[in-house]
């Protein structure tokens, strides 16, 4: 198995250097496009281990760090320039696993990058299964949904509703599809039990600020785009 590493460095020829030494020593790697957009990014890369930069376009690395650790324990390690002892511990206080002062030595990187990934996966499983759409984060352990900093507990329908349309995104699920992800019965379920349920989620998916994130297909059963 190919270990994952998700970059997220703006300083392109420093991001690019750390990718090819990555690959170099049979790592995946890729580097943040949209740094608006880092945590979707993460989500879908579903990475083993993150290299996270301090001083970020549009949010910093801290804010970052955070929001990985709502859904994630993947071992993160600060790359920074700014390593004075109030940044060193700021960055270990936010959840991160280690720190690197640029510049620094890409075989010290290495290392500590295996030494992170010998800990952290040795004796544990992998990443936990989220998906992600449009800013919106469903954890699938914890039986979340995060969207801007807002997090809701979802009941069980609302989750399986919610993971059923996520995993066919961009694709219509019937009615039925839903019902029998929701209740798994061969007995008579009445058909607008599923109706109440969608319209619950879709009030309480208002409410974090995700207005129209299912839409309905007359005739035909529900997507999200």
């Amino acid at each position: 198995m190919k270990y994952r590493v998700f970059i997220a460095e703006d300083d392109k020829a420093i991001a690019a250097a750390v990718k090819s030494q990555c690959e170099n020593w049979d790592l995946a790697a890729t580097c943040v496009e949209n740094f608006h957009h880092v945590l979707e990014e993460f989500v879908a890369f579903k990475p083993h281990l993150v290299l996270l930069d301090i001083g970020l376009p549009c949010f910093n690395g801290y804010h970052w760090c955070s929001e990985i650790r709502k859904i994630s324990k993947v071992p993160i390690i600060f790359l920074s320039s700014a390593a004075d002892n109030m940044n060193i511990v700021m960055a270990m206080n936010m959840g991160g696993d280690d720190f690197i002062a640029k510049p620094f030595d890409q075989s010290v990187l290495m290392a500590k990058i295996h030494a992170l990934l010998r800990r952290a996966y040795d004796f544990r499983s992998e990443v936990s299964d989220v998906l992600a759409h449009r800013g919106a984060v469903l954890d699938a352990n914890a039986r979340t949904l995060i969207y801007e900093g807002e997090e809701i507990e979802l009941s069980k329908n609302e989750y399986r509703i919610l993971l059923i349309l996520l995993e066919s995104k961009g694709k219509v699920v019937s009615r039925s599809r839903l019902m029998e992800g929701l209740w798994q019965t061969d007995c008579f379920v009445d058909d607008n039990t599923l109706t109440v349920n969608i319209n619950r989620l879709r009030k309480r998916l208002e409410g974090i600020g995700l207005k129209d994130f299912i839409t309905t297909k007359f005739g035909e059963g529900y997507l999200i785009v």
